[in-house]
């Protein structure tokens, strides 16, 4: 189970936002319903920031969280 919240971004869009513990992430969430499922992808992130390619649902990194590399 995900810690994802959701938040208003600038563009008054909501963004899923995320924490550490949260990666590697991946698109559908848990948290979306199972009516609204697509193929998982998962996302890679740029400056913090991914968009789903699917259903566009954008995700965020909350400020301060550490991205480790594998």
């Amino acid at each position: 189970m995900t810690t994802a919240t959701t938040s208003a971004t600038s563009a008054n869009t909501a963004a899923v936002e995320l924490e550490g513990k949260d990666l590697p992430a991946h698109c559908p969430n848990p948290a979306m319903p199972l009516w609204s499922s697509h193929p998982r992808v998962f996302l890679d992130f740029h400056h913090g920031v991914a968009k789903c390619p699917y259903c566009g649902t954008d995700y965020r990194l909350k400020p301060g969280t550490v991205v480790g590399h594998h």
